[in-house]
């Protein structure tokens, strides 16, 4: 029977939530599988995976073949990673221990590149955040002024209240 690790839609129309499952490829996309190894959110930033990473490499071990978006989701992972240095250890090329801390540093790496995009987003939204409430003071700023001149009272010139006075002089005289 020939096996593929794939999506299962779920969620509701716009908000779409996935199940990696490891199907027959003749069933349905959201129909019978064999078993359930994890699940992936694209609505969240970054993308939230969930997986049992032993179950999915012994699927990958077995033949199951991965459908390109699931092949992408492993390999971000690092279920396909680890496949390939378990046949550097099967060719003889590394050792047990080599595998094993190629994978640590690996997944350090990983890790650090995904809290700096986190923490990259996090300050991003917090700059735009700031600048929205200062532009918004802004705004309130240049309408309170608008409001205070258009409801100030006029002031009266002094030109004419002095020309009526010369000329009340003039017409005494």
């Amino acid at each position: 029977m020939a096996t593929k690790i794939r999506l299962q839609r779920h969620g509701k129309k716009g908000k779409p939530f996935y199940y990696i499952v490891v199907a027959d490829s003749r069933a349905p996309r959201d129909g019978r599988f064999i078993e359930r190894l994890g699940s992936y959110n694209p609505n969240t930033n970054p993308a939230t995976i969930d997986i049992n990473f032993d179950k999915t490499l012994d699927w990958v071990n077995n033949g199951a073949q991965p459908t390109d978006t699931c092949r992408a989701i492993l390999s971000y992972k690092g279920v396909l990673y680890k496949k390939h240095l378990q046949g550097g250890v099967k060719k003889g090329a590394l050792t047990e221990e080599q595998l094993e801390t190629k994978f640590a540093e690996w997944l350090d790496q990983k890790d650090s590149k995904i809290t700096g995009k986190k923490t990259s987003l996090n300050v991003a939204k917090d700059e735009a955040r700031k600048a929205a409430l200062a532009a918004e003071a802004k705004k309130s700023e240049e309408k309170a002024a608008a409001i205070a001149a258009k409801n100030a009272p006029v002031a009266e010139e002094e030109a004419p209240a002095e020309d009526a006075a010369t000329e009340e002089a003039e017409s005494a005289e």
